[in-house]
């Protein structure tokens, strides 16, 4: 248990440190909108072209792994939707937001450095192709959704373009492609530049990290709604289970592989959540309540899994 503390206390204290100084330091929201720039844009990319680049292009290619872990995040979108659906008597905008909280875990921030953490290196393409598909899924899915619900009242033809835009010029999606391109070709950067993404790829997970703690601590959480545990459930417990059972099932994964994806699908609600939230303005002081409350309970849970994982109590196969 003490190496299991030894992995996550640094993870989780970063947030800590992050949340300490979002509610003493005083300093306004918007402050944080360079950090945020330089994680999404600039970090998180260069780390995931950087190791990407580096790997054989037949690990890069596994496409009943994506399948899987995918439709696991939508059949937990779906199941969460539904608990939304009995709770908001019918809200399909509302419904939308509940189902993304129960799905869309805080892969960004959060997924990178937790993985590589417990993990080490191996976990680099299952954590890529998860954070990429993952996004895809959920960008198509938010939009989508609304304008079935009759928030978006934008025509469906734009409301498509749209869904494209997002998905083919997100950072994070635009790396992931460079770095697969670069492997296919056997590209390797000049000694400066890859000595610049080395510096920025150690940035990544801590300023992520910090930035996530001060983002929760600067958006007060709402009212508690009732449906709140039953997604937190979903999200924190179903979805990882649910996709360790699929990839079990199938069979035939590297067990680094299934390992990333039960971390990845355990962590808690994206703070994307509330940024959707307030995007639609649809619930959003209490997707505030799932950002925050789910952070809190994913110490005790996530904990629990990469204790589960390092002690080989899940049967990872292999």
């Amino acid at each position: 248990m003490q190496d299991v503390i030894t992995l996550a206390f640094p993870f989780f204290g970063l947030i800590f440190l992050g949340f300490v100084s979002g509610k003493i330091g005083k300093l306004p929201e918007s402050g944080l909108a360079w950090m945020n720039f330089f994680i999404i844009y600039i970090a998180l990319p260069a780390l995931f072209f950087r190791l990407l680049s580096e790997t054989p292009i037949e690990q890069l290619t596994d496409l009943t792994f994506v399948s899987a872990t995918t439709f696991t995040t939508y059949t937990v979108f779906a199941i969460a939707f539904c608990i939304g659906v009995l709770a908001t008597r019918g809200s399909v905008p509302e419904s939308t937001i509940l189902g993304i909280a129960g799905a869309y875990s805080n892969i960004g921030y959060m997924g990178p450095g937790l993985t590589l953490a417990v993990l080490g290196p191996a976990a680099t393409v299952p954590t890529a192709l998860i954070l990429c598909f993952d996004n895809t899924l959920l960008f198509i899915l938010a939009p989508l959704m609304m304008a079935v619900g009759g928030t978006d009242k934008e025509p469906m033809r734009k409301t498509l373009t749209k869904i494209f835009w997002r998905v083919f010029t997100h950072p994070f999606i635009l790396a992931t492609i460079a770095g697969v391109g670069a492997a296919a070709i056997g590209f390797r950067p000049p000694e400066a530049i890859d000595t610049m993404l080395s510096i920025l790829s150690g940035a990544a997970a801590p300023c992520a990290l910090f930035a996530m703690g001060v983002g929760v601590a600067l958006r007060p959480a709402g009212r508690i709604p009732i449906e709140l545990p039953a997604v937190l459930v979903v999200k924190l417990i179903v979805h990882p289970v649910l996709v360790f059972l699929l990839l079990s099932w199938i069979g035939g994964f590297d067990p680094i592989w299934v390992a990333t994806a039960i971390l990845m699908a355990c962590l808690p609600p994206a703070t994307n959540v509330f940024v959707i939230a307030q995007q639609y303005s649809t619930y959003v002081q209490r997707a505030a309540s799932f950002v925050l409350i789910g952070t809190l309970a994913s110490v005790v849970t996530v904990t629990g899994f990469i204790w589960a994982i390092t002690n080989n109590v899940i049967p990872l196969g292999g």
